[in-house]
């Protein structure tokens, strides 16, 4: 218990999610910075955090919490979508079977 009367005890979870939103929803600027350096377009590097932000979102409590640098654990996957990215633009790009124009 803590000693402000208006609080009780099961803010205290309620509260680190908050934080814990907040740290991560602060990323999104670092990570669409990192994403547009790797793809090149704005779209895509909004997909790109987009899908980052769905992963983070679709695991439990218990495995974010198991997380020790959250913001390490975002760049990775945000670099991983962008290489997925660009190796399915290359596989689009070689079965293009338009004309060729030289």
């Amino acid at each position: 218990m803590t000693d402000d009367p208006g609080r009780t005890a099961g803010h205290g979870t309620a509260d680190r999610a908050r934080d814990d939103l907040a740290d991560v929803v602060d990323e999104r600027r670092r990570l669409l910075a990192l994403a547009y350096r790797m793809l090149g377009t704005t779209g895509e590097a909004e997909d790109a955090v987009q899908e980052t932000y769905v992963r983070w979102y679709r695991m439990s409590d218990a495995e974010r919490a198991a997380i020790a640098n959250p913001q390490g654990w975002l760049t990775r996957v945000a670099g991983r979508v962008c290489l997925d990215l660009l190796g399915t633009a290359r596989a689009r790009r070689e079965r293009y079977v338009g004309p060729w124009l030289p």
